[in-house]
């Protein structure tokens, strides 16, 4: 698992697919009158949650001892997300994410490049992130 799958699994990303999943449709009871085939039923569609992210990691911060800056700082954003927010580390997330070459060589611009990724991807992956952050 990738640190970006991690981060997704502790915002609850995917965590309602499982539990959206269809029953098994029940078979039939027999009866003694001859019964007419129906075309199967299709399962009613499930509406697609999206993710509050913003008031997840609110109320994250709100029980975090440390007062950690998550809207400007990627290193704050995995501190409160309880990963591993150190140099080699955020190269890793850097990568796994496609930063530019140009980028991964000053931590500063990685950083910045980083938070604004993440935030992105968190987005497209139905997170609901406000535009003033991405």
């Amino acid at each position: 698992m990738g640190i970006f799958s991690t981060i997704l699994a502790k915002l609850g990303f995917g965590q309602s697919e499982a539990a959206a999943a269809p029953a098994p449709a029940p078979k039939p009871a027999a009866s003694a009158a001859p019964s007419v085939p129906s075309a199967p039923v299709p399962p009613a569609p499930v509406a697609i949650s999206a993710v509050d992210v913003v008031a997840k990691l609110e109320g994250m911060a709100a029980k975090n001892p440390e007062k950690l800056n998550w809207k400007v700082s990627i290193v704050d954003l995995m501190k409160l997300l309880g990963l591993d927010s150190s140099l080699a580390a955020r190269k890793e997330l850097a990568g796994e994410l496609g930063c530019p070459a140009d980028k991964m060589g000053d931590s500063a611009q990685m950083n910045m490049w980083l938070h604004k990724t993440v935030l992105r991807k968190l987005a497209e992956n139905g997170g609901n992130i406000p535009k003033e952050l991405l």
